[in-house]
């Protein structure tokens, strides 16, 4: 679907990958915490995949759920357990794919978090 196109006209927003890691500083306890770290930055185009309402819930609550895909250029050092920020938004990853297996783009699924 895209592989017809230039990967440079997907490649519209600028995206952050963070993680989880293990800081450097010990804390007040004689730790080294887990802490929220910025792995690295890289332009990314996002396509909105599927959305939906699951109504019914505790206290007549709605939980939205709703999944895109953003690609980027091939990285070999992106995770599931890793997310990106997006203009503002929080998204995590579900799971990362190479669509051709040569290299050339990633296709990261991920899950809005609101």
């Amino acid at each position: 679907m895209y592989r017809k196109g230039r990967l440079s006209t997907l490649l519209q927003h600028q995206a952050e990958i963070h993680a989880n890691r293990k800081s450097t500083t010990m804390n007040e306890l004689g730790q080294y915490p887990i802490v929220d770290t910025v792995v690295g930055n890289m332009h990314c185009g996002v396509i909105p995949q599927t959305g939906g309402l699951l109504s019914g819930r505790t206290a007549e609550t709605t939980l939205a759920r709703t999944t895109h895909k953003v690609v980027c250029r091939y990285r070999n050092d992106i995770e599931p357990d890793m997310w990106l920020i997006i203009e503002g938004q929080k998204y995590n990853i579900l799971y990362v794919m190479d669509p051709y297996l040569n290299k050339e783009r990633l296709e990261i699924f991920t899950e809005v978090v609101i």
